[in-house]
């Protein structure tokens, strides 16, 4: 475990071993109850309470683990993932914000086992520009913005841009750019690239969604075509989303969630002659696309977790082809929308979710800067994750490390 010494004696554990441990399914249950008995005793610890939180948020109990974060951003606002390698190469400092693990970029991942060493600074909604004193923070080589793209995070991203604008240390992801990737907004800004599909997004009120229900779906009314899928805004991972294949869908979708605004696109069937759907997960490092993973399923939502990779030893083999050739096929076909991509984001890193249509196109699922990738998946049955994964890491470090030298 990448275990890390902390003021008040306990190992600082964090993300990386915590997913890991959950990945082998592990049964986290027992070292939460441990920790929390614990913090109980030594309330100052700090990092004891952060590795609480994220415990109870990979085992789906969001409200208690963002209760315990909320204990240890009380007591300090800055954790450390250290080097592993020596001599170091560079001090990254990552600006965080309050959430769940979907609300930053996890880039321990991305360093972690590296020569670079991690402080991850966390900045509250409460956050003033003032507040921070150059001085005071860890000394660092460069900053990352780790803080991704919601409707809560805005006001938090415009606050960090106008305090980034007096570091003079290289920083990457800049947050004026992240704010700009809301679903709506990527449909804005990308959906005129040739060679894309992107699905035109709309944001809509509660009340405009249920008046679509009342139109009985006339012709005319922006985006109610069937079928469609319907999600909640800032939702991720498939919370909320949902396929509408008629107005008795819609009406029964609106019966069973509460929220006030939701986003409403068209769907497309992106089936392949097999009948099943693939989903690549794709990032952008300096414009240079890395493929992280290929998820196949039978099913039109898919997600890694719940497509057939694991027991599925074919669609393993897939994957793993995808990987040795990504450069020389689908990163070679699409090359001028992914670099249109990146070059309209203004983003040094971000992650793209994306098929291919029947004709050839880029199918752009969702663009955003806080993409899991990991090299977690056991290597018994994943052999040939580690070593491609490694190179998507080392991309990564080397953007930083260039920017300093």
């Amino acid at each position: 475990m990448n275990q890390t010494a902390t003021s008040s004696g306990v190992p600082f554990i964090g993300l990386p071993d915590l997913m890991r441990m959950a990945i082998k399914g592990i049964d986290l249950t027992p070292l939460g109850s441990k920790l929390i008995e614990y913090a109980q005793q030594k309330p100052q610890a700090a990092e004891v309470w952060l590795d609480i939180a994220t415990i109870f948020q990979l085992k789906q109990n969001r409200d208690f683990a963002l209760a315990m974060q909320r204990e240890a951003l009380k007591l300090q606002r800055v954790f450390h993932q250290p080097a592993k390698r020596f001599p170091m190469r560079l001090r990254l400092l990552a600006i965080f914000g309050e959430g769940d693990l979907m609300a930053n970029t996890p880039v321990e991942f991305l360093v972690e086992n590296s020569d670079i060493s991690l402080d991850m600074l966390y900045v509250t909604a409460d956050f003033s520009p003032s507040d921070i004193q150059l001085q005071q923070l860890p000394a660092h080589d460069a900053i990352f913005v780790a803080i991704a793209e919601s409707e809560e995070n805005r006001p938090l991203l415009h606050k960090v841009a106008e305090w980034l604008r007096t570091v003079t240390v290289p920083v990457f992801n800049r947050p004026e750019y992240i704010s700009r990737l809301s679903r709506d907004e990527v449909w804005a800004k990308f959906h005129d690239i040739d060679g894309i599909s992107l699905p035109r997004t709309l944001r809509l009120p509660r009340d405009r969604l249920a008046e679509l229900v009342q139109e009985d779906g006339r012709e005319g009314s922006p985006g109610c075509a069937f079928p469609c899928i319907v999600r909640p805004v800032d939702s991720h991972a498939g919370q909320g989303l949902e396929k509408m294949d008629d107005l008795f869908a819609l009406e029964r979708y609106l019966a069973t969630h509460e929220e006030s605004v939701f986003f409403l696109a068209p769907f497309v069937d992106y089936r392949g002659e097999d009948g099943r759907f693939r989903k690549y997960r794709v990032v952008l490092i300096q414009g240079k696309p890395y493929l992280c993973h290929l998820a196949i399923s039978q099913h039109w939502m898919v997600h890694y977790l719940n497509a057939d990779m694991l027991h599925n030893a074919d669609n393993r083999a897939e994957e793993a082809q995808r990987m040795i050739d990504f450069d020389q096929t689908f990163a070679v076909h699409h090359a001028p929308v992914l670099q249109e991509i990146a070059r309209r984001s203004g983003l040094d890193y971000l992650g793209i979710d994306c098929a291919e249509t029947s004709d050839g196109r880029l199918l752009v699922f969702e663009i955003d800067s806080n993409m899991i990738v990991h090299a977690l998946d056991p290597e018994d049955i994943f052999p040939y994750k580690k070593a491609h994964m490694q190179v998507v890491f080392d991309a990564f470090q080397h953007m930083l490390a260039d920017a300093i030298t």
